[in-house]
């Protein structure tokens, strides 16, 4: 632990510094008024699921209409 006169000529200025980087670190994850990394973090992930139903509906689609196809092309109807 710090002597009284070794806190206030090494460790006050130390401790300072490292509150001040937590409070930035802590700004940048929450945001403070504007979106922080977890909020831009949450709207990836939704954007990704999003992104992935989509894929999901569109290669179904494909699929449908290729089996629909080749039925057309082997019943001929």
């Amino acid at each position: 632990m710090c002597g009284s006169g070794q806190y206030e000529s090494v460790c006050k200025d130390e401790f300072d510094s490292i509150h001040s980087k937590l409070d930035r670190l802590d700004e940048a994850i929450r945001g403070n008024g504007k979106p922080g990394i977890q909020l831009r973090l949450d709207r990836l992930e939704k954007a990704e699921a999003v992104r992935s139903r989509l894929m999901w509906i569109i290669a179904g689609s494909v699929v449908t209409l290729a089996v629909a196809a080749l039925w057309r092309l082997v019943i001929g109807g």
